[in-house]
């Protein structure tokens, strides 16, 4: 999808090749959340991939770049470095994983794949997790565009 609204240029592309969760229906909410967060973060240009897959895949991309061997939520990998006129990036996420997690927290899948997009959309934004005060800011904006996005509010603390 590519968003034109008042000199903006973000396009969306989106995988599925799993077959664990349909997300034909979803794709457009998808992009419309992928719009949302980078047009409130400031991003005017950007194309973004996002992949969809399954545990065994995600598993073997955490393992071969983060050195992790577990299948995760989402990664992100930033594309265009810092300045860049176009923000460029790609983004993993597991659908089984969030299958799991949305089960496990008692809400439905779309809406746990929701919050692993604006996650990983906010790490290409300049976000970061890595401690207290950073990760409290990253929830604070979690809440913000899942509140922004009628969705419920299932950021953790």
């Amino acid at each position: 999808m590519l968003s034109r609204v008042s000199g903006l240029m973000i396009r969306i592309s989106i995988a599925s090749p799993q077959e664990v969760v349909p997300l034909d229906e979803s794709r457009g909410r998808f992009r419309e959340i992928g719009r949302v967060v980078l047009e409130g973060e400031g991003v005017k240009v950007a194309k973004i991939s996002l992949a969809f897959v399954d545990n065994p895949t995600i598993h073997d991309i955490n393992n071969r770049f983060l050195k992790h061997d577990e299948p995760t939520d989402v990664i992100t990998f930033p594309l265009s470095g810092r300045g860049a006129k176009t923000l460029e990036g790609e983004l993993v996420i597991g659908v089984e994983v969030a299958l799991e997690q949305a089960k496990l927290r008692g809400h439905d899948v779309i809406t746990e794949l929701s919050l692993y997009l604006i996650h990983g959309l906010l790490h290409l934004c300049d976000y970061d997790d890595l401690d207290d005060r950073a990760r409290k800011a990253m929830r604070a904006r979690e809440r913000h565009y899942l509140k922004l996005l009628d969705l419920p509010d299932i950021a953790e603390v």
